[in-house]
């Protein structure tokens, strides 16, 4: 997937503003951002959903703007809200969308595979929000796609759906699928991710793996320890020396003693603000 130059806007209103972004094949890339970012925008431009404004977009080879049914049939959607067929059971759902593509996953397959086997028989309306969501993953991976958008995925699962959820896109992932994620979820793009962007007002600050997003890999650290009954800490390029210096100031094992260097929220609120 290439993008450049991307633009899109609303009334006088600029969403996405001279976008670049390049995905590889078979790596899981998410996007982060606050919400008004540009981050559906972008996504539905790439999915074929929306006409861009300007700039360059090739996804599988093709520019979404102008793929035909062949095209749709190798990518997979999950969108942040969908509401129909409400009176349709979730076994009918998934086997009605099955039929849509050449070479889908059977129907049963991927009900197990979203966790919702025992609620196959159950309509949609009697779902919670957290079963509704799996169904829209399901509806999405059916059709075996080689390039998989998801648009936050796990809103409303709790922890453990959301888990059973990350190994379902390792799983895919594994098989050699393409995935392009939002998420509010920073602990999700650190699980998953090979390599994440970081949106802000339309434009990326930032793009790069996990661990050294926006110089996280050489930050400081922040050295933690007990002085007597008081906590201190200190900031540092170097806490191995640091680390030294109070060992042996202490005569052996510092009291309370941490070493942490800036989480991905933090580099996060330091981009966005």
């Amino acid at each position: 997937m290439r993008v450049r130059g991307l633009r899109k806007r609303y009334g006088g209103a600029t969403a996405v503003d001279g976008l670049d972004l390049t995905v590889h094949r078979g790596e899981v890339f998410a996007v982060l951002g606050p919400n008004g970012a540009g981050k559906t925008t972008t996504m539905e431009i790439l999915e074929g959903y929306r006409r861009r404004d300007g700039g360059e977009v090739t996804v599988l080879g093709v520019d979404p703007q102008q793929a035909g049914l062949t095209w749709r049939y190798r990518i997979g959607v999950v969108l942040q809200n969908i509401d129909d067929g409400r009176e349709l059971t979730v076994a009918e759902t998934v086997g009605h969308f099955a039929r849509y593509y050449p070479n889908s996953y059977e129907p049963a397959e991927v009900i197990e595979r979203v966790g919702l086997t025992a609620k196959a028989k159950a309509r949609i309306r009697t779902l919670s929000g957290g079963q509704r969501r799996r169904l829209d993953v399901a509806v999405g991976i059916v059709g075996r796609p080689e390039l998989l958008f998801l648009d936050e995925p796990t809103t409303g699962f709790d922890p453990q759906a959301r888990r059973q959820f990350w190994d379902l896109v390792r799983h895919l992932a594994a098989d050699g699928t393409t995935i392009l994620l939002t998420t509010h979820h920073l602990e999700e793009a650190e699980a998953l991710a090979d390599r994440v962007a970081v949106l802000a007002q339309g434009r990326i600050v930032a793009c790069g793996e996990v661990a050294t997003l926006g110089g996280r890999a050489g930050a400081d650290a922040t050295v933690h320890w007990l002085d007597g009954d008081h906590r201190r800490s200190e900031r540092t390029a170097d806490p191995a020396a640091l680390v030294a210096r109070l060992t042996a100031s202490h005569g052996g094992s510092v009291p309370g003693l941490s070493v942490t260097r800036p989480s991905l929220e933090d580099i996060y609120l330091e981009l966005i603000s």
